[in-house]
């Protein structure tokens, strides 16, 4: 049995996916942080995490949590004080490294706090930041990094904390996934799930989907993070695709052929408009934009909406029947009319 954990109003371990993402404003501008927090909110992030580099920025928190709808996580290095400071000014979580914060009196003051406040703590490993134990036993390897997390999981129960959940990254895809699943058998604790440093956006689109996306239809991961070098709200929106596509999320499927020399309408740009008109709507439906004859029609019949083209007239196919043929300049208008129509539907 997974065990749950709340961060504010958001559950834990509940077998629901929640999305992640991280500020990359100054967390002492109050102002700003919580705008950016506001922007990912928008588009779907579900908890955001802030960088806590001094004492100036933990006090922003209280500012900061009255401005906003979502869970804040507190990320602290190398300062017990900082994180107690977090929690105290309201922060919903703390990512906090055990083996970096100070001896056992400033982890137990620590522990102590968030047991009082009713906080849960995130710990892990990262081969970036590997201790030199594990490191030196096992080498950068799963093994390394997972004994390095439970080792943290362990200082934070000694002192009665089991509010806890649990990372283990690594910027290679491979090793990522072997150290989940290696955690994955040992532990019943939440895992958040991610590839770190995964890089700038297309490649760490690319790297972030395989190994989340393997992790996920394995059944680990309990939130995720897309980790990249962009605009944060680009990791809710990459997020929010690899939870669709592993069918763990609602939302719109968008069916289209890479096209071919066969194609003779540009359904290459009515795909893209398709996926811009229906990215943000939650309904559960399925519209195919085909561009030939040979897959076409089968994609678009089971479709609850999909087209299928030539060179003088589309097939607009509806619950799998053809409702209608159009002149192929006609297209684009005619059928983005019927998207529109279908997605206020009830």
């Amino acid at each position: 049995m997974k065990k749950i954990v709340n961060v504010g109003s958001v559950v834990l371990g509940d077998g629901t996916i929640k999305i992640q993402s991280m500020t990359t404003t100054p967390t002492c501008d109050a102002e700003k942080t919580a705008a950016q927090i506001g922007r990912l909110a928008a588009a779907g992030c579900e908890i955001v995490r802030v960088a806590v580099r001094d004492e100036t920025d933990a006090r922003a928190i209280r500012t900061i949590r009255d401005k906003i709808s979502l869970p804040l996580v507190a990320d602290i290095h190398f300062s017990a004080k900082l994180a107690v400071l977090a929690v105290e000014n309201g922060a919903d979580k703390v990512r906090v490294n055990p083996g970096n914060i100070g001896g056992e009196n400033q982890l137990r003051s620590v522990a102590d706090c968030l047991r009082a406040h009713h906080v849960p703590v995130r710990v892990g490993a990262n081969t970036g930041s590997l201790e030199k134990e594990h490191y030196q036993k096992y080498g950068k390897s799963a093994k390394a990094l997972v004994e390095s997390a439970l080792g943290n999981v362990a200082a934070f129960e000694k002192f009665g904390v089991d509010d806890i959940v649990i990372s283990v990254k690594a910027s290679s895809v491979p090793l990522t996934v072997e150290a989940y699943r290696l955690l994955a058998s040992l532990t019943d604790y939440p895992l958040h799930v991610g590839v770190t440093e995964a890089g700038t956006h297309e490649s760490g689109v690319v790297k972030s989907a395989i190994g989340i996306g393997a992790l996920l239809l394995d059944g680990i991961g309990d939130t995720i993070r897309v980790s990249l070098t962009e605009d944060p709200v680009e990791e809710i929106y990459a997020a929010k695709r690899i939870l669709r596509a592993c069918n763990l999320a609602g939302g719109v499927d968008v069916v289209s052929c890479p096209t071919c020399g066969r194609c003779e309408w540009d359904s290459m740009k009515l795909a893209q408009k398709v996926e811009e008109l229906t990215f943000a709507s939650k309904k559960n439906l399925k519209i195919a934009v085909m561009g030939c004859v040979v897959n076409g029609p089968g994609e678009a019949k089971d479709a609850d909406l999909g087209i299928a083209g030539g060179k003088e007239y589309c097939a607009l196919f509806c619950g799998g029947a053809v409702t209608q043929k159009i002149a192929a300049e006609d297209a684009e208008r005619v059928f983005l009319g019927e998207v529109e129509k279908l997605l206020k539907e009830e």
